[in-house]
């Protein structure tokens, strides 16, 4: 049969070929266009000069974009709606800020919300013309209040999702939404919910290739949690720019309410019938779990106060998804425990052989194929064969992070690591718990379970040319390709995740650290204790008592010949006993730093806003005298020895006070955070010590805890002895904690320390 002529056409497209890298290289977030029904002005943030106008001010706002650029923004915004777009703007992580505004625009008044959010030294406005009949955010409310009731009371993933979808179009309107679960970061998407409108096709449980959504869309659906597209027919709107320094690169519009969206997006758009369209985001843990993704058939205009209530309402879904997952992460546990008890019952010295017996229960615990302990060099296997090469590049692996985190995958021919000469039986998926940095692990071990899919498009040619020259096509259930993966595992779940990482929990505890730890501490302790006593000795009987002789001597010269001596020698005499007096100084606080490793800590729950008021007594004036003033937070109790975190508060308090910067507002800040340590581990309570003082150049921050180690001269800044930031590091490690800083000069600097088990 012979094709009519623009089939045979599209046909010949097809076979030149087209480079779907292209899409998945496009810079979006720079295309240079915002969509039609708004404006925008970018204005910088310090002169409010503005910077660049989209070409179609003139019709929205009265003014053309070549009038506006290069001259104050006030002429488009009042002076009051200026300065509070630069409050928020000035906070460089804030969230956009949404202005009900007033133009003059041929003789009449027209309103519009403006949207501000800052870009670099720019601050971007962007003018959507408001209808008289825009609702209220509070118009939302009753409908956002009800999803989330309903979000709350779902059990599982699936029905979260679903009540998910249904909530959203009952916002929105639109014809179809669906929620969209992304396999693996790069992976392709299956939809696990939806609501539709009669008459339209469904699309529960089809696959997606990976490619209709590119790496970069990814990053931008990520960092914005919605998405809107007005009209996919809309030509868009350029940008005029003539100041920009690099005129070339367009403005980035990553976080631009307006932006328009590339053009392969609006063909794939149009091929499935769509006319307008929104997505919100679905985020765990920082990441991209999914998108709820709406479709509408006609072009609409979602007002901000609707836009406001899906992000909202993205945001408390994504955290009850996280609230189901770690629910069932605690069910799995507790269905492990007996196992996990087990396990632990029979373990031994011999860790090899008691942890992987001939049962193969560590296996069997996380419906395994296969388990292997590595460590100190020696592989132990049980359950299946696993390549050499594998155990190796999973010990490289393992050595990075830090012990107790774990990694997975359930296509491990994907790895760039993996060899290709694994056998065809071998491991397919692979979860690893890193135990030591020296590289030991505990992995498990799954073969390729084969899945079948439906897909929406075929998975092998995600790209095709149709009649019209359209280069993706349309999809949906009347074009299912069923197609088998190969080479993948059963996927890891958060529930296995969860069960390995209290494997690693416990077998840390009972046996990693009483073996690998107890005898280095030991010896640590033992040679410290063993310095510090010869080194106190010396410092009170050898060296304090002839440097007293000496000032002493030079005291009664300059007393009993003070007549008989010249200018000169009376100088030298005096810069003696300076010396002999900073001398002895010094050699107190080594005494005072070597007795706070030899005595015992008393530790018990005490208010720390109590030691802080305490501290202030002695640090209060040198910080009134420097005009730091002190900002506190709620401060809970803390586990900790009250008189040596009393010392800890001094110091870093005389610190500040030492480090005050050249300017009105100087501040010292302490609180209390939830944070993870650089070390790793879990999160932990924190205390927090910052000041907008000078900060601490990044190539001299390892230095500040040394001993005796001052970064300005003598007499500088207060002088000191250089010692207590090291004390305060003593105290810190004493309590089984840990001390780490984040300066920047000219800005200040943050202390944070822990105080070990029990303690913040």
């Amino acid at each position: 049969m012979s094709l009519p002529d623009p089939e045979r056409e599209a046909e010949a497209a097809a076979a030149i070929g087209f480079d779907l890298s292209a899409c998945a290289q496009e810079p979006i977030h720079r295309l240079g266009m915002i969509q039609s029904h708004g404006t925008l002005l970018a204005v910088d943030a310090a002169t409010g000069t503005v910077d660049t106008a989209a070409l179609n001010t003139g019709r929205l706002l009265g003014m053309a974009a070549e009038e506006l650029t290069g001259g104050p923004v006030t002429r488009v915004v009042s002076p009051e709606h200026w300065d509070e777009a630069l409050g928020v703007g000035a906070q460089r992580d804030a969230a956009s800020l949404v202005l009900p505004v007033s133009i003059d625009v041929a003789g009449g008044s027209r309103p519009f919300d403006v949207t501000a959010h800052r870009q670099g030294p720019l601050l971007v406005l962007e003018y959507e013309p408001r209808t008289v009949a825009a609702p209220h955010f509070a118009h939302f409310y009753q409908g956002v209040r009800r999803a989330l009731t309903r979000l709350r009371s779902s059990m599982t993933t699936v029905e979260c999702c679903q009540a998910a979808v249904h909530e959203i179009r009952a916002l929105t309107g639109f014809e179809r939404v669906v929620a969209y679960r992304f396999d693996g970061e790069n992976g392709p998407g299956e939809v696990v919910a939806e609501e539709i409108t009669e008459g339209h096709e469904p699309w529960l449980g089809l696959w997606f290739p990976a490619s209709d959504i590119p790496s970069q869309a990814r990053r931008l659906y990520r960092d914005n949690w919605i998405r809107v597209i007005a009209d996919v027919d809309d030509v868009g709107v350029g940008l005029h720019s003539p100041f920009r320094t690099d005129p070339g690169l367009p403005l980035d519009l990553s976080n631009s309410v307006l932006r328009t969206v590339s053009g392969f997006h609006l063909e794939y758009l149009r091929n499935i019938g769509v006319k307008s369209s929104m997505s919100v985001s679905v985020l765990r843990e920082g990441e991209l779990w999914g998108l709820i993704a709406c479709h509408g058939y006609a072009a609409v205009t979602i007002p901000p106060e609707l836009r406001a209530a899906c992000e909202f309402f993205g945001v408390a879904f994504s955290l009850q998804l996280a609230v189901i997952e770690e629910r069932e992460q605690a069910e799995a546990l507790t269905a492990s425990r007996e196992r996990l008890d087990g396990i632990i019952s029979r373990v031994t010295s011999d860790l090899e052989d008691t942890l992987l017996a001939d049962d193969d229960a560590l296996g069997e615990l996380l419906d395994a194929d296969g388990a292997a302990l590595c460590r100190g060099g020696r592989s132990t296997i049980s359950g299946m064969s696993v390549p050499s090469a594998l155990l190796e590049s999973l010990r490289t692996r393992a050595a990075g992070p830090a012990p107790g985190t774990i990694w997975s995958t359930d296509r491990l021919s994907e790895e760039p690591d993996h060899t290709s000469d694994a056998a065809e039986d071998g491991p397919a998926g692979v979860m690893m718990v890193s135990l030591s940095p020296s590289g030991d692990f505990l992995a498990w071990f799954r073969r390729a379970r084969p899945t079948v899919r439906q897909w929406a498009a075929d998975p092998s040619r995600p790209l095709q040319v149709g009649p019209r020259g359209e280069r993706l096509t349309p999809r949906g259930s009347s074009a299912v390709f069923r197609a088998v993966v190969h080479g993948q595992s059963l996927p890891w779940t958060p529930a296995d995740r969860a069960t390995a990482h209290e494997l690693w929990r416990t077998l840390t505890g009972f046996v990693l650290r009483h073996e690998a730890e107890l005898a280095a501490l030991n010896e640590q302790l033992r040679v410290t204790n063993s310095d510090l006593d010869a080194f106190a000795h010396v410092a009170a009987h050898d060296l304090k008592e002839p440097l007293r002789g000496i000032s002493n001597a030079a005291a009664f010269v300059i007393e009993d010949a003070a007549a008989e001596l010249d200018p000169t020698t009376v100088r030298r005499l005096n810069t003696m006993r300076r010396l002999a007096g900073r001398m002895d100084d010094l050699l107190d606080s080594l005494l005072h730093f070597a007795r706070l490793g030899r005595g015992g800590l008393h530790r018990t729950r005490v208010p720390l806003e109590r030691v802080l008021g305490s501290a202030l007594e002695v640090a209060g004036e040198r910080l009134a005298e420097a005009h730091v003033r002190v900002i506190r937070d709620d401060l809970p109790e803390v586990y900790a020895d009250e008189n040596r975190l009393y010392e800890i508060l001094v110091n870093l308090l005389v610190n500040a006070a030492k480090y005050a910067a050249d300017r009105d507002d100087r501040t010292v800040e302490i609180l209390v955070d939830t944070r993870r340590p650089p070390a790793g581990g879990p999160q932990e309570q924190v205390v927090v010590v910052r000041d907008n003082g000078i900060g601490i150049p990044s190539d001299r921050q390892d230095e500040v805890f040394e001993l005796f180690r001052r970064l300005h001269g003598e007499g500088e800044r207060g002088g000191g002895a250089g010692v207590g930031l090291a004390i305060v590091k003593r105290i810190v490690e004493r309590h089984g904690g840990e001390l780490w800083l984040d300066s920047e000069p000219g800005r200040g600097t943050a202390f944070f320390f822990t105080l070990g088990q029990g303690g913040g």
